[in-house]
């Protein structure tokens, strides 16, 4: 009808799918600032060659044409992070929907046994970017997760308790895990180590992160960067649920994608 052929049409799909990728990527993060600080310049640049204003034109012509040097300094945390989501598998991988609402009921009724009890806790939920490098740095277990297991870990009578446990798949993998800490000025001071590491593996991961404080006495979850503090169990929950079921349905749309991709490739190739 508007003289659009199949390839041109795939090339469009294509493109518009990566544009949603990297919106729905930085959203509600600090890239979303320095993504409008960019417009700003287009905006300052076009402004400067309209009213015939030769030295700001000269500076931002020399900025903008360094600007994909700029966007990979600027955003070389959310890039590492999209390139690693891509054929990876989701947090729970074939488990059902029951066995999903098992696993998080039971981590979050341990983490309010242990906040009751003042005992602190760092539980690292993967999602679709892999974290074999701090599952590493820990003591394996591949146990079944309950509620019962992840007080025994971080009983302060045990040698795992000053680590993270992590968990893939609905499982515990590994416990006295290192994270990496995270650097944002911004956070209180009054935040300790654990939660400035549960908050460090969240920039530099998609993971989905619990911690128990020992000082406060409540439970703090963080994700893409951002920590939110002291919330109830209905609500901890609600967020688990919600963030482990648009990261499995994206995972299984990029994995739709690949094979529709490749059965169209057959199709189309030239015997």
């Amino acid at each position: 009808m508007f003289g659009l052929s199949f390839p041109d049409l795939l090339d469009i799909g294509i493109v518009a799918f990566l544009i949603y990728q990297v919106l729905n990527m930085i959203k509600g993060t600090k890239a979303v600032q320095m993504l409008m600080g960019l417009v700003f310049l287009f905006i300052l640049y076009y402004i400067s060659q309209l009213l015939r204003l030769p030295t700001l034109n000269w500076v931002l012509d020399d900025v903008l044409r360094s600007l994909i040097l700029i966007i990979i300094v600027l955003f070389q945390n959310d890039i590492r992070k999209l390139l690693m989501s891509v054929g990876t598998n989701p947090f729970f991988g074939e488990m059902s929907q029951t066995e999903e609402s098992k696993v998080i009921e039971e981590a979050v009724v341990a983490c309010q046994i242990l906040a009751a009890r003042r005992i602190g806790a760092l539980i690292v939920f993967q999602r679709n970017v892999g974290l074999k490098t701090y599952v590493d740095t820990g003591t394996l277990l591949d146990a079944r997760l309950s509620k019962e297991l992840l007080q025994a870990i971080f009983v302060t009578s045990s040698p795992l308790h000053d680590g993270a446990l992590i968990v893939q798949h609905g499982r515990a993998k590994s416990a006295g895990c290192l994270l990496p800490l995270s650097m944002n000025p911004l956070l209180s001071r009054t935040l300790g180590t654990r939660h400035r590491a549960g908050l460090g593996v969240t920039e530099e991961t998609d993971a989905v992160v619990l911690v128990v404080s020992e000082e406060r006495g409540s439970v703090s979850l963080a994700v893409d960067g951002q920590l939110y503090l002291d919330l109830e169990p209905i609500e901890i929950q609600d967020r688990l649920r919600g963030l482990f079921e648009v990261s499995n349905t994206r995972a299984r749309y990029i994995e739709w994608i690949v094979r529709n991709l490749k059965a169209w490739k057959q199709a189309f190739s030239v015997p």
